[in-house]
């Protein structure tokens, strides 16, 4: 069993993919406030980097940016003075920034946005929210009809260089109904050389990493096929990483022993990061002028955003001691629950669509993100282990999602979510398939739902539930009428 208290006596090499950056020990730390300074810049563009962990963008800054004018000391007492001023949605307890991946110059289709997230801060809190948009998804674009939003920043560049980022950042702000306040375009170039410069990072790999179809760069077009890929071999226990295997490691898409979801890759990238942030706030690296310089010359070269220096630092203040339980990763996408579905556009290529056929669901799961149920709700829930089935009785378009939604924070575990063959209710009603052996779980719901509760089937409801497997039977069905439409009264009782 790997020792986690002491990195040295468990470090590994991948077996199929190897990396010889030689096993340092961790450093200790020390506050230096002003030296600290240039850390807090260098950690929260490495954060966006691994957390996008993507492809590449070659910023068009110039030599005036704000980079150059990092090491004076006015610029210091700029910070100061800087402190009390508020960032962009800050008084309204919100800060959304655009966080952006792309191939960039060298590579086939570089101006597509692979990667397209939203990283929503909450100040009052210090949680952070981060919503994935696949590149795939169809959205309106004002003159162009609809379109993947992943071609969004292409198309803008092409008519007018250098607006991609503001073109993209307003089709997310419609999407989703949000004000975007910041964007962050990054560049794998970049993050490979912060690491390097760092000589490595020390990571613990909580299980082993097999991905057999890791893409090589710069092979999209050999033949045979199966040449464009890797296997990647990451051994649990901890790692020394270069530049090269710490990017590999956050980007890896398709693990297997479930390592191949978005969630696993997320905390793999939150690894990353911390191991990044204790090397760059040690002592050894702050009093390393020739490395700090390194440092800040690839961000400066690899990064394109409209964050400043000031907003940068006081974004890492607020939020740099967020821990991962105050973290929330949503991914759109096109699974059971899901609110997405496949589909083919005109021309027959792939795309996803919004499944209630416009995007109140999405808006509304990125509306209520933040909200958490009181936790001894939650563990009453969790400890019967309840679970439903939401279907909707009425023809109000994703109300069943909405409620889900909803009743999924409060320990609920939803395993379909459909429309009731009939869509004449008026009241909502909870169908009790447990006998009461879930007394907690079936208050809380009726109280949440104000609904009815009935032990009695109708003839249809029973004859579904007949013909499905154990496996498929929840303990509560809830079938929703008109009272829960969320423009009247709200989808549920959160009071």
């Amino acid at each position: 069993m790997e020792n986690q208290n002491n990195p040295e006596q468990n470090v590994k090499k991948p077996e199929i993919i190897e990396y010889s950056t030689p096993s340092q020990g961790l450093q200790p730390k020390k506050k230096k406030v002003g030296l600290k300074i240039f850390a807090y810049l260098t950690i929260f563009c490495i954060i966006s980097l691994a957390v996008f962990s993507t492809q590449v963008i070659i910023s068009n800054q110039s030599g005036t940016s704000w980079f150059d004018k990092i090491p004076g000391i006015s610029q210091l007492k700029n910070l100061a003075e800087s402190a009390n001023k508020e960032l962009k949605g800050e008084d309204n307890d919100r800060i959304n920034i655009l966080l952006l991946g792309i191939g960039g110059k060298n590579h086939e289709g570089g101006l597509l946005t692979d990667t397209i997230m939203v990283a929503s801060l909450q100040p009052s809190t210090q949680k952070v929210a981060l919503i994935s948009i696949p590149r795939d998804l169809t959205v309106p674009v004002e003159g162009m009809g609809w379109r993947k939003i992943n071609s969004i920043n292409a198309l803008a560049e092409k008519e007018n260089p250098g607006s991609g980022s503001m073109a993209i950042s307003q089709a997310v702000s419609d999407l989703l109904d949000i004000p975007i306040d910041y964007y962050f375009l990054i560049d794998f170039t970049g993050f490979k050389t912060i690491i390097d410069e760092l000589d490595g990072v020390k990571v613990y790999v909580d299980n082993t990493l097999d991905d057999y179809t890791y893409p090589v760069l710069g092979k999209e077009d050999v033949y045979p096929y199966e040449s464009r890929f890797e296997h990647l071999h990451v051994e649990k226990g901890w790692q020394q990483m270069d530049g090269s295997l710490a990017l590999k490691f956050a980007r890896s898409r398709h693990g297997i022993n479930g390592e191949g979801s978005d969630f696993a890759r997320a905390k793999r990238q939150q690894k990353i990061i911390e191991a990044t942030k204790e090397k760059l706030i040690s002592v050894s690296t702050l009093f390393k002028p020739k490395m700090i310089s390194n440092i800040l010359n690839a961000v400066e070269e690899n990064v394109d955003t409209n964050l400043k220096l000031w907003e940068m630092i006081k974004l890492w203040d607020m939020f740099g001691d967020t821990k991962q339980d105050d973290i929330t990763n949503k991914v759109l996408d096109n699974s059971p629950k899901g609110l997405l579905v496949d589909g083919r556009g005109e021309n027959g290529a792939y795309i996803l669509a919004p499944r209630s056929g416009d995007f109140s669901e999405v808006r509304y799961m990125v509306h209520n993100i933040f909200y958490t149920a009181p936790q001894e709700t939650k563990t009453k829930v969790s400890t019967e282990k309840a679970s439903l089935e939401v279907r909707n009785g009425t023809w109000i378009n994703g109300l069943a999602s909405k409620v889900a939604m909803d009743l999924e924070k409060l320990g609920f575990d939803v395993l379909r979510i459909a429309n009731a063959n009939q869509q004449n209710f008026q009241k909502n009603v909870i169908y009790d398939l447990t006998g009461g052996k879930k007394a907690s779980s079936l208050k809380i719901l009726k109280d949440k739902t104000n609904a009815n509760v009935s032990t009695d089937l109708p003839q249809w409801l029973s004859n579904e539930i007949n013909n499905a497997t154990s496996a498929e039977r929840a303990d509560f069905i809830l079938i929703l009428g008109q009272e829960a439409d969320d423009s009247k009264s709200g989808a549920i009782n959160n009071e």
